[in-house]
């Protein structure tokens, strides 16, 4: 197992792009403890995929360094780096049995016939693979072939680190839980150096214990999954983790009120100074209520629609002409002329997308 040191990483793909500025990565500098179970979370396209082969040695960075420890293995080949890597598609030798496939990582870097007649049956039996053991990895289905994939990568107990790149894309919605699980399992007891690459918030919030969100080849928040929700410290972070995301309001200040339009807020803890660009308040859906126009301290909205998700319903409202939604009981009544209350405690301020004093 390995401590991984991203040192001021940055990255283009051509020399052209790097002399235009146009890198992929641009400027990510953090350390994955040893042991540690993260997450690189953002939509298509953000730089999770080439950070986590930067990380692995299939790409090369254009500029800054990555140490495991405290070596240097910028310009080393993935073999001298010893990790594994389990891809977004299959990567197993059809022509061997699903036994074979397990057994082939560990032949390959010497460990004794005995101790791979121990771990074979172990993996089979935690991938729910034990029927198929002696079959051809060809005729298996596309989960089957995945699930090899993943215990290829998982049967070696002296890797460095296992790196998943979206490993669970071609898995279907009950297996994708069962084998979160099982991963999570075998990090409690493990402790192997596991990052996960994925554009799936659940995936990253379940599996990790914590999460590095990326937007356009940078890194906008690193936190636990409680931290990201409760406390995002860019607005992207609020819109892309939560379901529905956090509503960011433009907004005035003035004195310890935000100033919305169409109403105040008071602010719990209005800034020590006048914070400077683009304000935005943002508030999670899950902490704001529906109440009568008119209660005190409340701002009337418009409701343009209530969307049934099951125990819960989605209020789609308007304060203004901005977009709210708050989340409230199946059985909640909703007046027919509404207002919101926010609660104070989960309100956050930004300042240029940045949470206002959360930017370090």
């Amino acid at each position: 197992m390995a401590r991984i040191r991203l040192d001021r990483i940055r990255h283009a793909y051509t020399p052209e792009l790097a002399a235009r500025g146009s890198f992929a990565l641009r400027g990510v500098d953090h350390t994955f403890d040893d042991g540690g179970a993260y997450a690189l979370l953002g939509p298509s396209g953000c730089g999770k995929t080439t950070l986590l082969n930067i990380m692995s040695g299939l790409v090369t960075p254009s500029e800054g360094r990555v140490l495991f420890d405290d070596a240097d293995v910028t310009h080393r080949s993935t073999e001298a780096r010893n990790i594994a890597q389990v891809f977004q598609f299959p990567v197993i030798y059809d022509t061997m049995t699903v036994a074979e496939n397990l057994a082939f990582p560990l032949r390959n870097r010497g460990v004794s016939a005995a101790e791979i007649k121990r771990h074979v049956p172990e993996m089979l039996e935690r991938l729910g693979l034990v029927a198929e053991a002696n079959r051809k990895a060809r005729g298996l289905t596309a989960d089957q072939k995945q699930k090899i994939s993943l215990g290829r990568g998982l049967i070696r107990s002296d890797v460095s680190a296992i790196l998943f790149d979206e490993p669970l894309t071609v898995i279907d919605p009950h297996m994708k839980w069962i084998l979160r699980s099982q991963l999570k399992e075998l990090h409690r007891e493990f402790r192997t150096t596991m990052i996960y690459v994925t554009h799936d918030q659940t995936e990253a919030l379940t599996f990790a214990e914590k999460v590095m969100v990326m937007y356009d080849g940078e890194v906008v928040q690193i936190g636990t999954p409680e931290e990201l929700f409760e406390r995002p410290r860019h607005t992207f972070v609020g819109y892309f983790i939560g379901s529905p995301g956090m509503n960011v309001l433009p907004c005035r200040i003035e004195g310890d009120e935000a100033d919305l339009g169409a109403g105040r807020i008071r602010l719990p803890s209005p800034p020590a100074s006048r914070p400077q660009g683009k304000l935005e308040l943002g508030i999670r859906p899950e902490f704001v209520r529906v109440v009568p126009s008119g209660s005190p301290g409340a701002v009337p909205v418009t409701i343009d629609k209530v969307e049934d998700i099951g125990s819960e319903r989605i209020v789609r409202a308007r304060i203004g002409g901005e977009k709210l939604a708050a989340v409230v009981a199946e059985d909640a009544a909703l007046p027919a002329d509404a207002a919101v209350l926010f609660e104070p405690g989960a309100l956050n301020l930004y300042a240029d997308s940045w949470l206002v004093g959360g930017r370090t």
